[in-house]
């Protein structure tokens, strides 16, 4: 009796991946959900960020409240009045350090692939690098977005219930203060993707984590509104839209601008770091 054993045909490299199916673009941003929240590290580094924005904010108003006594009554009833209140939601001290760890966060999630050398493995089996980098981007964005909106309503809520105590909190509904919320929140995707874009192109740890600091730092204390280049370079900025934002009793400067313009730089910002992080991995060795 003779014994048929069945025959596999192999199929030539580049054919057999031919016919592979390739990867849909929900599972890359499944994928990069999972790189981004394996590393303990990143929890680390939200966490301490969280606790350190909400305590400058906390501790802004309780300053506040344990001298609230020492102040002269004129100046109790204009602090609600004059925006006081809103400024201790969220504090500028608060909001640079946000945007600097933010950004720090957002670099490191593709800095860290090249650092260690994985970002090999990630477009050896996703050669479709610009849909790598989206889907980075897409989950950079919601992740920070959510870490911004519960950062910043914590700060406000716990902010305005120690001035409270005073009679001198206000609610989310009062005018200015959902925009103060809401402009403190999305400053941390803002800056996160823009982190990611310069960690895209810089690649190196050091180089970027330099860069950030001055583009989030130092332009915006760099560039004033005394003179009309420096104060238009500054309102492209993202702290400076910020400022904008924040700025309920807004009075004109020498260049005024709207919280149109503001919002708009927020806008300008996120869709060009997006752009700038997927374009700038194609056809680039690693």
């Amino acid at each position: 009796m003779t014994s048929i054993t069945p025959t596999t045909t192999a199929l030539p490299t580049g054919e057999r991946a031919a016919h592979e199916p390739r990867a849909r673009f929900g599972d890359l941003v499944a994928a990069e959900w999972l790189k981004h929240r394996s590393l303990r590290s990143t929890w680390i580094a939200y966490g301490a960020t969280a606790l350190a924005v909400i305590g400058f904010n906390a501790g802004t108003a309780y300053d506040t409240y344990s001298h609230w006594t020492s102040q002269a009554s004129k100046d109790r009833a204009a602090f609600v009045s004059d925006g006081i209140a809103l400024q201790h939601a969220f504090t500028a001290n608060a909001a640079l350090l946000m945007a600097l760890a933010l950004s720090a966060i957002g670099a490191l999630v593709i800095v860290g692939e090249y650092s260690t050398g994985t970002v090999r493995t990630t477009f050896a089996a996703v050669p479709a690098r610009r849909s790598v980098m989206a889907a980075k981007a897409v989950v950079v964005t919601v992740v920070t977005t959510v870490f911004g909106m519960a950062v910043a309503g914590v700060s406000f809520a716990l902010t305005q219930a120690i001035l409270d105590r005073r009679d001198a909190g206000i609610s989310i509904g009062d005018p200015g203060s959902f925009r103060v919320v809401l402009a403190s929140a999305l400053l941390a995707p803002v800056c996160a993707l823009a982190g990611l874009a310069l960690g895209a192109v810089i690649r190196h740890t050091a180089s970027t984590m330099i860069t950030s600091v001055v583009v989030v730092l130092v332009l915006p204390l760099f560039l004033n509104d005394g003179r009309h280049w420096s104060a238009v370079a500054g309102h492209t900025l993202p702290y400076r839209a910020w400022l904008r934002l924040v700025d309920v009793n807004y009075s004109p400067a020498a260049f005024p601008w709207g919280t149109g313009g503001a919002w708009t730089v927020y806008a300008v910002w996120a869709c060009a770091a997006c752009a700038i992080a997927v374009v700038s991995v194609h056809r680039r060795d690693q």
